[in-house]
């Protein structure tokens, strides 16, 4: 038998220098940062693992966490359903699928510093169409000192944003089914809802935890939207984690910062990990 040829390793080494350069480099450079106290790149003094300490005793962190928690949380129940019954509807010829995919990604390609002022026009009082519609109804909307009307204008806009990729993504994953499933489906005489427990649901399982994945890291880390449209406020009740870390940056506290950057990558590996584990389990099994 002849020896294993591993020259298609070489063929790896430009991503492995990309990754290198984009994310390791970086990572190091912020572990490094979060053991000193910065006033300047020149200025700074060894503390240890004090401002590691001093977060992980912080009230605000957890609590913090736990906001985002539940944001992510409500972020999962709403686009995956959501997403999987859009997927569901859509056309499957190639012209008018093609059509509504197109339109299903176009939210995902305005930038996100954008959608916040989109979405605070859209419900104006004044000029915004949903805002003057519940205004001429009599519903009361004041996203700036209500924190329910904040979540709700949070959740709403996130939902707007990314809900098409997991309609597109569910979309790709019916594609791909052989007529020939839904062919023995008839024959058995099985109805729309055993045809989607038993034949559609188990060939999504794939892209919907790549979905997962995707939303559960983007929503957990969310900063621009929220902060675009009420800063945390009000009184913390929107202040996720991202935006304490903006704070901390804002306010030139970079040792802190950087600290708790690391816990926040930890967190993400963790949650990465463990989506990995779950992926892995469910391919052994199918």
């Amino acid at each position: 038998m002849p020896p294993p040829d591993n020259r298609a390793w070489i063929l790896v080494l430009p991503a492995l220098a990309v990754l290198v350069f984009v994310g390791l480099i970086p990572l190091i450079s912020v572990i490094n940062y979060s053991f000193f106290d910065i006033f300047t790149l020149k200025d700074r003094f060894w503390v240890g693992t004090e401002w590691y300490a001093d977060l992980l005793r912080d009230p605000a962190l957890w609590a913090a966490l736990g906001r985002s928690a539940l944001f992510t949380a409500l972020v999962v129940f709403i686009q995956f359903p959501l997403g999987v019954g859009i997927a569901l509807l859509l056309p499957r010829n190639a012209l008018w699928g093609s059509v509504c995919v197109m339109v299903l990604a176009m939210p995902l390609v305005v930038p996100w510093n954008m959608i916040p002022g989109i979405w605070l026009g859209f419900v104006d009082v004044e000029t915004g169409l949903a805002g003057r519609a519940m205004a001429a109804l009599g519903i009361g909307f004041d996203y700036k000192f209500n924190a329910w009307h904040s979540w709700a204008l949070i959740l709403a806009m996130d939902t707007w944003h990314w809900v098409g990729l997991v309609a597109i993504l569910s979309y790709s994953g019916l594609s791909a089914i052989p007529g020939a499933y839904y062919q023995a489906a008839a024959i058995d005489g099985a109805g729309r809802v055993q045809i989607f427990r038993h034949v559609e649901l188990p060939r999504l399982t794939g892209v919907l935890m790549m979905a997962l994945v995707l939303r559960v890291m983007d929503s957990l880390m969310i900063y621009t939207e929220a902060f675009g449209i009420n800063a945390g406020g009000p009184d913390g009740a929107t202040t996720f984690l991202a935006l304490d870390l903006g704070e901390e940056i804002a306010a030139f506290n970079y040792g802190p910062a950087a600290a708790r950057s690391v816990l926040y990558v930890l967190l993400v590996l963790t949650l990465a990990w463990a989506f990995t584990l779950v992926l892995r389990g469910l391919r052994e099994r199918s």
